[in-house]
């Protein structure tokens, strides 16, 4: 013998299709325009400059006496150190991947 149907959960289903479909049609929102390469490269050199800011005030701070919490200036500058490897590691893709476009054939 087969099991009872379950009627709501079919309906419910449904209308979960219906409801995506109608979104489906809907005309699209205006798409922002992308950032470009050039303005996203700065912000994150910007970033990691500003990181490498906190880190230098912190030591800074810790050699004058300002502050006693070495851990909280321990932690400033291995994450601008952390910061500084990304970019560099970035850079070095960059650079590769520029030479790779410069010697394929023509």
């Amino acid at each position: 013998m087969l099991p009872p149907v379950d009627t709501s959960a079919i309906l419910k289903l449904r209308a979960d299709i219906l409801a995506r479909n109608a979104a489906l049609r809907a005309p699209a929102a205006p798409v922002a325009e992308p950032p470009r390469f050039g303005a996203a490269l700065d912000t994150a050199l910007r970033q990691v400059s500003a990181i490498q800011d906190q880190a230098t005030a912190a030591t800074t701070a810790f050699e004058t006496g300002q502050t006693h919490d070495l851990a909280s200036v321990m932690i400033a500058r291995q994450k601008a150190s952390i910061a500084f490897e990304a970019t560099l590691q970035a850079r070095n893709r960059l650079i590769t991947a520029y030479k790779d476009v410069m010697n394929m054939p023509l």
